[in-house]
């Protein structure tokens, strides 16, 4: 990780506020426009900066749930593995999905709209895919906190 105290002030500022203008951006870090945009295009090219997204609220856009589904394989080749990654990239009700280690394989996050369309989900989307050998659903009952900010520190100088 290369970057200095204007870049991670431009990272900072945008993960928070993503719809900041380049003048606004650079008014807020004290740095021309140009150079501003000349540093934020670097930091797109290098991929720090990945994408750009409107964060929705999940109850407001008809998601009364939202469930963490943990699955773990009944066998674990490689072939296997990736069949099930694919079948688990095609479900548009994951909102993240992370291989992970411990008792079971992957764990999904997942926004469902109703107790009706959780069952839809676990029985006719999860349950077929090949390889998988159990499910183990939690709802959430409250969101304590969520956040799609890095703790990214300004670096000390030497």
């Amino acid at each position: 990780m290369n970057l200095d105290s204007l870049d991670i002030a431009i990272l900072n500022l945008l993960q928070s506020e993503g719809r900041l203008s380049n003048a606004e951006l650079a008014r807020r870090i004290d740095l021309s426009p140009p150079a501003t945009f000349a540093r934020l295009r670097r930091l797109e090219a290098e991929g720090f900066i990945r994408s750009y997204a409107a964060l929705l609220d999940l109850e407001k856009s008809g998601f009364d749930m939202l469930c963490f589904v943990q699955i773990s394989l009944q066998l674990h080749q490689p072939e296997q593995v990736q069949a099930v990654r694919q079948a688990i990239q095609a479900l548009p009700e994951v909102l993240e999905c992370y291989h992970v280690t411990g008792e079971y394989d992957f764990l999904l996050k997942v926004a469902i709209r109703n107790r009706a369309d959780l069952e839809r989900f676990a029985l006719q989307r999860l349950t077929p895919i090949q390889g998988v050998r159990r499910i183990q659903t939690n709802v959430v009952l409250s969101e304590v906190k969520s956040t799609t900010v890095l703790p990214l520190a300004v670096p000390s100088k030497p």
